[in-house]
Formats: C-alpha cells, structure tokens, sequence
C-alpha cells in the first residue's frame, strides 16, 4: 500500500478542542489517514514513506461546499444584478430548458470541479439535473461528490414531470451506488416549485436509501409570504407536518426564520446550508447564524451556483459568513475564525452524514486534506494561523490537494485532466449558446 507523509509547517487538524500544532506530521496509506504525530517520530517509523515537505504550509481538513448547481458554471455572468424571482423565470429557466443536456452538464461540472479542487474543496454537495453527468464528472475529476436525485414539479428537458426526475435519479443511482466518491441525496427543488405529494415520495426515497435531503427553503420573504397565501402556514410548517424536517434534511439558504422556527430547527436536528454571498446578491437577505449556531444548529456553508454568486469560492464564504455573523449581530466575538472554519469541514460532513469519514484529520478518517501556503508576503506575518485562513488567505493560495488519498491537485496544478482542453470546450459551448441567444 502506497505511504505519503505529509510535512506542514502547522496541522489544523480540527477535531474538538485541538488546536493549531506544529512539528507534526500526517501518514496517508491508501484511502486514509493512517497516523499523526511527531515529525520525527513518523519519518523515523516510516522511512519508506513518500515525503511532502509544506515548509510554510497549513495542513487541513479539505472544505465541503454544502450547496452548489456545478453545471451552472456554464452561466456564470449570464444575469447578473437582479432579484431571484425575476433571474430564475426570465433568464435561468429559459436558458436551462434550450442549453442544458447531458453533454452540458457533465462539461459544466467538470469545469466547476476544477475551481473546487484549485479552492481547497474536496466535497461538493450537488444539485442539478443529469445526476449520471455529475457523476461521470466527479469521477474524472477525483473530486467527492454528493449527486442529487433533482425533482421539480414542471417539466424541463431533462423530464417529463416529478415521476419521471425520480425514476431517472433512481437510475443514476443505481448505476453509481457503489463509488467511493459518490452519494446520492433527494432533492426537492424548494417548496414553491414541488407539491405536497412529491415531497413525500421524496421523503420515502431518502429513507428507503438511507439518503440525505437537500432543498431550498426560506432563502426570500416573497417565498415566504407565497407559502402563506397558498398553504396557509410559511414553508418550514408545511414541510414540518410533511415529515422532512429531521435529520436528514440539509435546509439551503434558511434566511428568514423566526425565533420559534429556530428553536424547531434545533429540536430536529437539522442541517443548514448557509450560502452568505448568494444571499447578498440576490439581495435575498442575511441569515441568522450567530443566533443559529448559539441554538445547537448544525450550519454549513456552501457557495451556491456560479450563476448567482459567482465565486464558487469557498474560503470566501467562510470570511463573510464570519463577518456577516458579526456585523448583524453587533457581536465581535460571534462565529470567531474556528467556529467559520468548522462550518467549512466538519459542520458539511455531519450535514451529508459524513462526520465519521469526514472533516477533520484524525486517524482512520478518509484521507481528504488541503495544503494552504502562507509564504506570500500578503499572508504574512502569521500570528494565528487558524484566524489568517479565515481573514488573510484566498483560495489561490490553496498548493496541494489529497482526496481520498490521491494527490489531485500537485502545487497548483491538476493532476487527473487537461484544464486548458476542459477550458477551451467551455469557449465553443459558451459561444454556441451566445450565437443562440443572439448575443
């Protein structure tokens, strides 16, 4: 079995109550982490080993983006400045039902994967149509991938109407079950777009595969108030009474909540996805995560699509999850650097029902960490290097990357395809669809 030692300068291994350290070693053998301790004492018990040297280095926990559409890189820019409503009907969709295929999908998910692998991620957490195109591209990719089972209540030109999104994510799922890097996840649009009756078939498929839930759900107030004239209750009572609000729920946006809901939120143990710089442009609004955190919420952060970020930048959203947190709250020491960082790793893997595989490096836990250089002179002097990740660094300083054991990106450089061959397929397909749309 293959032996990969790794040499940081510091470990920010993230489990509970340990912090930075230094003169620390990680060994990797095959898929996971196989021990962490002294430097010395590893180089001396494994002489055999394959040696990274990280002279300047923090060795962490690879980041999970809990919320994502990665085929949308393919519209990243294609609307910008505009409410959600108006960009989903009047430009998203349309563009969607034209474009999007199995071919655009996987080319989409692909190109994102490699701006995931380049920012520090090693998990994304997807939702998109054409699961086996996802799929196809997280594998070439060596990326980790949560792939949806998308159901909306309309028809699109991927399916014909709910039954037909289920049947065909059952499909991909069958096909893929089995790969390591992949999960599966039941995934309802939000509640304005998916009826009483999928919900709950749903909710049977989760817990008939044992699968997590992934939705979008109080991200506006308009989606709020259109519960409430439709339903009579707002979204988070319906789907409470539906069944879905437990633990296997990850809750994208979760925005406007009341002191009430959050307290339910708490009680059932469910997962938050918390998407802070979508949120802001969309002018959606800014959830409350200090007071989310404080009630025992489990809350991750993702970065939603490209189309309506339009950085799928990780180490971004940390920053202004930390710093929204503060600025809302008036509170300073609220969602302080470590709390950010844990939402970026071990908060996403208790999310997708990974913390024992997941999010920190400890012994025997899957081998998907990050290597981030602070040797440039922006991420210097470094007093706390916990606290310099969140408000110093940017994902560009972001060296190495192992997921799974396997070095997928080698000082900056991807290691398992072609960036410029993927890049030069999205110029013609980006090309094609501006001839389309007269552009």
């Amino acid at each position: 079995m293959t032996a990969t030692l790794l040499l940081p300068r510091w470990l920010l291994t993230l489990k509970a109550g340990e912090p930075v350290q230094t003169g620390q070693a990680v060994l990797l053998e095959g898929e996971r982490i196989a021990a962490v301790g002294a430097a010395a004492d590893l180089m001396a018990q494994h002489p055999n080993a394959t040696r990274v040297e990280l002279p300047e280095h923090v060795l962490m926990p690879g980041l999970i983006n809990s919320h994502t559409h990665s085929a949308m890189s393919l519209l990243r820019g294609v609307a910008d400045d505009l409410g959600l409503m108006d960009w989903l009907n009047n430009h998203i969709w349309p563009l969607e039902k034209q474009w999007v295929s199995h071919e655009w999908t996987r080319l989409g998910s692909l190109f994102s994967a490699a701006e995931a692998l380049r920012g520090g991620v090693t998990t994304l957490n997807d939702m998109y149509f054409f699961p086996e195109a996802m799929a196809e591209a997280a594998l070439q990719a060596g990326i980790r991938a949560a792939v949806s089972i998308n159901v909306i209540d309309f028809p699109t030109g991927y399916a014909s109407g709910p039954d037909d999104y289920i049947a065909k994510g059952v499909a991909a799922y069958e096909k893929y079950k089995g790969e390591r890097l992949l999960q599966f996840t039941s995934s309802p649009h939000a509640p304005y777009t998916v009826s009483d009756e999928t919900f709950v078939k749903l909710r049977q498929l989760s817990e008939r595969h044992d699968m997590v839930m992934h939705c979008h759900i109080h991200e506006t107030m308009d989606e709020v108030n259109g519960g409430v004239q439709q339903h009579g209750v707002r979204p988070l009572a319906r789907l409470e009474k539906l069944g879905l609000m437990n633990e296997r729920m990850i809750a994208v946006h979760m925005v406007h909540l009341t002191d009430d809901e959050i307290a339910m939120l708490a009680k059932n143990k469910v997962h938050i996805a918390h998407n802070a710089s979508s949120n802001l442009k969309l002018a959606s609004g800014i959830a409350r995560v200090a007071d989310l955190d404080a009630a025992g919420v489990n809350v991750a952060l993702g970065t939603d699509g490209a189309a309506s970020n339009n950085r799928q930048d990780m180490f971004e959203e940390i920053r202004q999850a930390a710093l929204l947190a503060k600025g809302s709250s008036g509170q300073p020491t609220v969602l302080n650097a470590r709390r950010a960082l844990e939402m970026a790793t071990i908060g996403g893997a208790k999310a997708l029902g990974r913390e024992a595989d997941l999010g920190s490096i400890e012994v025997g836990k899957l081998a998907d960490v990050i290597a981030v250089d602070l040797s440039a002179p922006e991420c210097r002097p470094v007093y706390h290097p916990d606290a310099q990740l969140v408000y110093v660094a940017a994902r560009e300083h972001v060296s190495d990357v192992w997921v799974q054991g396997e070095r997928v990106l080698k000082q900056r450089q991807l290691t398992r395809f072609n960036l410029s061959q993927v890049l030069a397929e999205v110029e013609e397909t980006v090309a094609k669809m501006k001839a389309g749309q007269g552009a």
